[in-house]
């Protein structure tokens, strides 16, 4: 039997990574997996409620044991959390246990598309535009530096983008 494969999506929120995740999963009759879901379902309560009690330093330690967890499963498609490449032993764990591919989408791309979104906690703020940008200085050197493949995810469906990464895992 052919050995499976694990997919790990990187990228800032709004990238399309839980959407272009669950089609890439479909089509290549993998298991779906979704870390912040992951952490709510261990957790027993949502993102936003883990960051008021603890904190974001408390959901990243969270975080980074749900990655090092799921990142050991065989056959699965994984969507991260935008910040779960903050953690240098996450970021260990997905390059050494599966091809990385970060989903590349623009600030104002992430406006639109994250704009009713009332559970993303670092956006709840009079400013997004200003915390995206700062986490982009931050994040986007990290992402780049554990990506095995980089795709472009702004003008593009999620079946479109999912069948782009089919063709560069040459699945």
């Amino acid at each position: 039997m052919a050995e499976k494969r694990n997919i790990f999506l990187i990228g800032p929120m709004g990238a399309g990574k839980s959407t272009i995740g669950r089609q890439l999963a479909s089509q290549l009759h993998l298991d779906f997996i979704d870390s912040d879901h992951e952490i709510e379902r261990r957790t027993g309560a949502d993102i936003s409620w883990v960051f008021d009690v603890e904190g974001e330093a408390g959901f990243r330690v969270r975080e980074a044991e749900v990655i090092d967890d799921l990142t050991q499963e065989q056959g699965i498609v994984l969507a991260t959390g935008g910040g779960s490449i903050l953690s240098k032993e996450s970021r260990n764990y997905l390059s050494a246990r599966g091809v990385v591919v970060y989903l590349e989408t623009t600030i104002d791309k992430q406006l639109v598309r994250t704009s009713r979104d009332k559970r993303r906690p670092l956006l709840q703020t009079e400013e997004p535009r200003d915390v995206l940008e700062t986490l982009a200085d931050s994040r986007n050197p990290l992402y780049e530096e554990i990506a095995d493949f980089t795709v472009k995810t702004d003008e593009q469906s999620a079946k479109i983008v999912a069948n782009q990464i089919i063709k560069l895992l040459d699945f």
